[in-house]
C-alpha cells in the first residue's frame, strides 16, 4: 500500500473514500467536515447525522454525493460532548476503522486528514505520528493508495516530517 502526504483542500481531492474528520454526533461543523459539507451539499450533513451519534472511535459511511469520492467515512475522533478533546487512543480508533471501513467496501484509494488535531485540540505532530503509525502498521485487503492530506503549509510540513519518519 502506497502511503504519502498531501497538501490540499480535502474536498478537492479524488479518490474512493473521503475521510471526515468526525465528532461523535456526526453534525457536520467547521474545518475538515465544513469543508465536505460545502463541497458535498447539505444532503452529505443530513445523511451523516442520521448515522449518529457513535462511540468515540467509531466510524459512520455515507454517499460523498457532489465530491469526488464514492464514500465519505466520518471517523469519530472527538466527542461532541464533554470537553470535545480526541484522545491519542480516539484518533487511533478513529484511523483504524477508517482504513477498515474502506476496506470492507472493496475501496483502493483515501485520502484523510489530521484526525481530531483540529477543533479537537491534539497535538498536530503528535496526532501525526499516531495516524502514520496506525496507517504503516495496517494491512489493507483493497486499500492501494492511501493519501495523509494537510492544508497549511505549515501543517503539510509537520505531517510529512513526522510521516516520513514513520515510513523509514
Amino acid at each position: 500500500m502506497e502511503f504519502r502526504v498531501v497538501q490540499g483542500d480535502i474536498a478537492a481531492q479524488s479518490a474512493d473514500v473521503l475521510v471526515n474528520a468526525a465528532g461523535t454526533s456526526l453534525q457536520m461543523g467547521s474545518g475538515v467536515a465544513g469543508a465536505l459539507r460545502r463541497g458535498g451539499g447539505e444532503q452529505l450533513d443530513e445523511a451523516a447525522v442520521s448515522k449518529g451519534p457513535v462511540d468515540l472511535g467509531e466510524t459512520a459511511v455515507t454517499n460523498a454525493y457532489d465530491l469526488d469520492a464514492e464514500y465519505v467515512i466520518h471517523a469519530a475522533a472527538m466527542p461532541h460532548y464533554g470537553d470535545g478533546q480526541a484522545t491519542a487512543e480516539s484518533i487511533r480508533e478513529a484511523t483504524h476503522n477508517a482504513l477498515a471501513a474502506a476496506d470492507e467496501r472493496g475501496c483502493e484509494s483515501l485520502v484523510l486528514p489530521a484526525l481530531g488535531c483540529g477543533v479537537a485540540g491534539f497535538d498536530l505532530e503528535e496526532g501525526a505520528w499516531i495516524i502514520a503509525e496506525t496507517v504503516a502498521e495496517y494491512e489493507p485487503t483493497s486499500l492501494e493508495d492511501v493519501r495523509f492530506i494537510a492544508y497549511s503549509d505549515e501543517e503539510y510540513e509537520t505531517v510529512r516530517r513526522v510521516a516520513e519518519s514513520v515510513i523509514r
